[in-house]
């Protein structure tokens, strides 16, 4: 996580989660599109080159990528309300999740017996 106190923009915070696919997305235009592949691909030095002109969403771009928190930060920063994921059998919040939407217990039930 960063160390410095961010301050992002709720459409700066919307543009990031569209970039990364999270709820609360909404697609800016190609200029920053195409900046936000740029900041997605940069090594270490072009990364602070451009941290100097693009600050705000440099530091968003961290911060989605650093954690799902990151993300749930940027929601809450876009006035988005995350939910969370269930288990469509249980409604288990308890991860981590299959393709269909299973935790891993109801993926992979006990057999009655006990043996496996």
């Amino acid at each position: 996580m960063l160390s410095i106190p961010i301050t992002i923009s709720s459409e700066t915070a919307r543009h990031v989660l569209w970039h990364y696919g999270a709820k609360g997305g909404y697609q800016p235009g190609t200029f920053t599109q195409r900046l936000m592949a740029a900041i997605d691909t940069a090594d270490v030095v072009n990364t602070a080159r451009l941290r100097v002109a693009f600050p705000e969403l440099v530091d968003a771009m961290s911060l989605a990528g650093s954690s799902q928190e990151g993300i749930a930060r940027l929601q809450e920063a876009g006035g988005i309300t995350a939910t969370p994921i269930r288990c469509t059998r249980c409604q288990g919040e308890d991860g981590p999740f299959t393709d269909d939407c299973l935790c891993e217990p109801c993926a992979r039930p006990m057999p009655l017996d006990g043996v496996v």
